[in-house]
């Protein structure tokens, strides 16, 4: 369904090509990275980010609903006893509805990068 290339040459600088898309990743200058790109939580948190706004559009646009702009703010967190928490935060450009507005509140919960991270994805790894 979806697939990466990652090469890294030498420190923190990570060179993605996902398809024919370049991207680039690596470490903020405080944490010893030269700040070439977004750190890893910020992909991840990009990835939500895209996927809630792709499919909130697809389905206003079968729903023949005009939404405007759409904005969307994501922040990821970690308290001091470990526990990992992501807020979203999804503005419109023009007025809805409350029930327009409770129905794409449903949907941003079905995104599939949104059950992705709620469910939990196995991940194996090989070496070779």
């Amino acid at each position: 369904m979806a697939t990466i290339h990652l090469h890294n040459d030498a420190g923190y600088a990570q060179r993605i090509r996902a398809r024919t898309h370049q991207l680039q990743a690596d470490e903020p200058a405080s944490n010893n990275g030269t700040d070439t790109g977004p750190a890893p939580y910020e992909l991840l948190l990009a990835a939500l980010a895209a996927c809630t706004s792709l499919t909130l559009r697809m389905y206003a646009d079968r729903k023949g609903w005009d939404l405007g702009t759409i904005h969307i703010d994501a922040r990821f967190s970690r308290d001091d006893c470990g526990l990992e928490n992501i807020e979203r935060t999804v503005t419109f450009g023009n007025a809805l509805t409350p029930e327009q507005i409770t129905r794409l509140g449903e949907i941003c919960e079905k995104t599939p990068v949104t059950k992705t991270l709620r469910e939990g994805t196995p991940i194996r790894t090989a070496f070779v």
